[in-house]
């Protein structure tokens, strides 16, 4: 599929991050089960949808960034949005709600990270995962980051860490330490979809190859070094080019990307808007009831 079938199992499911991401899991499972029952015996239990939530995270972490998608985002511009979309869109808001609040408070009541509370400022985080994200698709910047190793899992590792920070002001884990009111999350959100229009505008709406991975055969088998752990010139005498995989033009594939991360960044924000609304209209109306109560017991009492 996709032509999945031409390349090694190495290649595909990358066996190590598998490893990992199995360690990754076991690990959670220790940390809510048999650690907290240690160490912190009196806190709530991690929930059944919580549990299902980290490992569906762990699972789709592992399929953009180590298994089959990965290596198809090297090859298509579209499979490489859909991977971006669900790493730092999709599976970090998943990740912050399946973690119990007692872990977050172990991991940041330490006085070490008071001396970076101003990166946690909403409008910082807003700001720097945006910027981050848009300037990785400037085209030179992206061709370049593909290219070269070391620093494509560094910057990955530095939009990951932006996009939790970024999503802590939605999720908020530990709701003490929320910082944004209903209304203004349901602000920070949509500042969140509109800083991120551009960087889709550029993609969807040009009408020429951006990125040289995807139509420069050159520097598309320099790029699929970081999915093939062996010399990759074959590749060029093999399939001439990432176009062998295709169905779509360079450019179609393109702006097909450009519009699956528009589509699923509405769909996930949109998702998001809907939460944060529910609560603060089930918060607002238990505080109406709470309100009538009082006033009725006070007339009660007024009238005895």
């Amino acid at each position: 599929m996709f032509g999945l079938q031409y390349f090694t199992f190495q290649a595909v499911w990358s066996p190590m991050f598998l490893f990992a991401t199995i360690a990754v899991i076991i690990a959670y499972l220790y940390i809510i089960g048999p650690w907290r029952e240690k160490h912190f015996p009196m806190e709530k239990k991690a929930s059944a949808g919580q549990i299902a939530l980290f490992i569906s995270a762990a699972i789709l972490y592992y399929i953009t960034n180590g298994g089959p998608s990965s290596l198809l985002g090297h090859i298509m511009f579209s499979f490489h949005m859909v991977n971006m979309a669900i790493s730092y869109l999709i599976v970090p808001p998943m990740v912050l709600a399946a973690i119990p609040s007692f872990i977050w408070k172990k991991i940041f009541s330490a006085p070490f990270w008071k001396k970076y509370k101003v990166l946690m400022h909403p409008i910082v985080t807003l700001v720097m995962f945006n910027m981050t994200f848009s300037i990785y698709h400037l085209p030179v910047v992206h061709d370049y980051v593909m290219t070269h190793f070391t620093v494509h899992r560094i910057y990955y590792v530095v939009m990951l860490i932006m996009a939790f920070m970024m999503w802590w002001h939605v999720i908020t884990p530990v709701k003490e330490w929320s910082k944004l009111a209903h209304v203004k999350k349901l602000a920070y959100i949509f500042a969140n979809g509109v800083l991120l229009t551009p960087a889709c505008a550029l993609i969807i709406f040009s009408n020429e190859p951006l990125y040289s991975i995807y139509s420069d055969p050159n520097v598309w088998v320099q790029a699929m070094g970081y999915c093939i752990p062996v010399d990759t010139s074959y590749l060029l005498t093999k399939f001439e080019g990432p176009q062998f995989f295709n169905l779509f033009t360079v450019v179609e594939d393109q702006q097909s990307g450009g519009i699956i991360m528009k589509l699923i960044q509405e769909v996930m924000y949109g998702i998001l808007l809907g939460f944060v609304f529910r609560d603060w209209f089930n918060k607002e109306h238990k505080q109406d009831d709470l309100d009538a109560k009082l006033l009725n017991d006070a007339l009660l009492i007024n009238n005895k």
